[in-house]
């Protein structure tokens, strides 16, 4: 995947912003080359509750929104691109329909290619829904571990038991499965791998299950939750916050086809005044406050009217915390709302001063790339 490095990082570092990684919703291809930030590289391998099949983009949702939120710059990886736009990063290793050996024939190459410092690893489902070899399947299980940890020697692995499943004679047959995972695991840690068991069939129940095997949104949540969990009780797999959660960093954002910078006109701090561009001056109404995935500029956030639209006003208004105030660093320039999914757009690509600042569909055009200074 190529990376671009350069400006962005810079520029979430003087804002304090967590970066991530969206591209044009439409764009798989201008994603798949967009989507990176230079952070710590994780993969989540699995098969369609990884991919986020009824779901588009499944437990990666909440997991990086988890991660973002709290400061902690994450570049998912693999070959597969899917889901919202409330996902900063689409890429991933999930394969609708695929088995333990299925993923074990391509880890190899997958690993190569993606250099990841930590897996996240959910496989078995369909083995048992194929019945296929279901009594060997842990030793699948196994040999793929081993696969991994050899091609990967530096890498951290997350071994997570497989999420229950409806029927009764699949599910007998997981927890059968599952239940050989943590001697699997504690083998591999007493060889001195980096492996680690995470308890996900514990984490749902069936009510989570949308269609007897994929979980609703409220069942991905969960999983993100578990996942952010045991992240979190590993040191050095996600990496560091990129600052204290809830330490503000203020800093002006300029707009790349302008040079001009983000600014609260004539500094009115009243509620629904629309931003413009202006000439770069340092002054406070330039000057926009990062915390957690907040703007800030005067007192109040740049907020998304509710129910907005392409070509609905960015707005200033008292901070709430609502996903309407919520915004994505993404990793190609743009700065997207968590709750529209439109970006920070210039309007009708205008560079003049006082030009209007709207909400727009992500194109990242030049009139939706801001620089952090």
């Amino acid at each position: 995947m190529h990376k671009r490095k350069g400006w962005f990082l810079a520029a979430a570092l003087a804002l304090g912003l967590s970066l991530t990684g969206a591209a044009a919703p439409t764009a798989a291809a201008a994603a798949a080359a967009a989507e990176s930030n230079g952070g710590v590289r994780v993969m989540p391998l699995g098969d369609s509750i990884t991919e986020g099949t009824q779901v588009p983009g499944g437990y990666r949702i909440g997991l990086w929104q988890r991660l973002s939120g709290a400061g902690y710059r994450v570049d998912f990886v693999g070959t597969q691109v899917n889901g919202p736009a409330a996902l900063g990063d689409h890429d991933h290793q999930g394969h609708p329909g695929w088995r333990i050996d299925q993923i074990d024939a391509n880890i190899s190459r997958w690993l190569g290619t993606a250099n990841p410092r930590t897996v996240l690893l959910h496989i078995g489902t369909n083995d048992i829904l194929q019945n296929y070899n279901v009594a060997s399947a842990p030793s699948r299980l196994s040999a793929l571990i081993d696969r991994i940890t050899a091609t990967a020697p530096a890498a951290d692995v997350f071994v997570a038991t497989i999420i229950p499943l409806a029927s009764a004679g699949q599910a007998a047959s997981a927890r059968t499965f599952n239940a050989a995972l943590p001697g699997i695991v504690q083998s591999k840690v007493n060889s001195g791998k980096r492996v680690h068991l995470v308890d996900m069939h514990a984490a749902l129940t069936t009510a989570d299950l949308i269609d007897g095997v994929h979980p609703t949104a409220g069942g991905y949540d969960k999983m993100a939750a578990t996942w952010y969990a045991a992240l979190r009780s590993v040191p050095g797999v996600i990496g560091d916050t990129t600052g204290t959660p809830g330490t503000p960093a203020a800093g002006a954002l300029v707009g790349a086809g302008s040079g001009r910078c983000l600014d609260v006109p004539g500094s009115n701090s009243a509620n629904g005044t629309q931003p413009v561009i202006w000439d770069c001056t340092g002054a406070a109404n330039q000057r926009w406050t990062a915390s957690g995935q907040t703007l800030q500029a005067l007192g109040k956030c740049l907020d998304s009217p509710t129910n907005a639209g392409a070509g609905t006003k960015a707005q200033l208004w008292d901070c709430s915390g609502a996903a309407n105030q919520r915004w994505n660093r993404n990793a190609n320039g743009t700065v997207s709302n968590v709750a529209s999914g439109l970006c920070l757009d210039v309007s009708a690509n205008a560079t003049a001063a006082g030009s209007l600042v709207q909400l727009w569909t992500c194109t990242a055009g030049a009139n939706q790339v801001w620089t952090g200074r």
